[in-house]
């Protein structure tokens, strides 16, 4: 599975931006797909997920202002954010759960920058 994040950019706060994430096969064969982030000097965090039947979660630093979509026409997972903040700044990766039994494989996207300027 490769994934093919986009959408990153240099915005004001308060701006919006859409973040998506193409499969290179049939989303609806993956259980779960989402967005994490990772900001200079600090661990990676989860940021929303959302799963084959359309279940969404979101952190808590987010919740309100991002939702999480999938489009299983297109293969894609779009991660759209509302009212930015300078804390949103990080790279944005995408990835891609499918789970085997006991197991799971997890594939990433390569990121994409979000930066927010005050």
């Amino acid at each position: 599975v490769q994934l093919q994040a986009s959408g990153g950019g240099l915005v004001q706060a308060g701006e919006s931006l859409r973040l998506s994430c193409v499969a290179s096969v049939r989303i609806s064969s993956i259980n779960e797909m989402g967005w994490y982030r990772q900001a200079p000097g600090k661990q990676r965090e989860s940021v929303a997920t959302i799963t084959g039947g359309g279940s969404a979660n979101y952190a808590d630093s987010v919740k309100g202002r991002c939702t999480i979509s999938r489009d299983n026409a297109k293969n894609a997972v779009y991660l759209q954010m509302d009212s930015l903040k300078p804390e949103d700044t990080a790279v944005y990766y995408c990835y891609a759960d499918r789970f085997y039994g006991l197991g799971r494989s997890t594939y990433w996207g390569q990121g994409t920058q979000v930066t927010v300027s005050s």
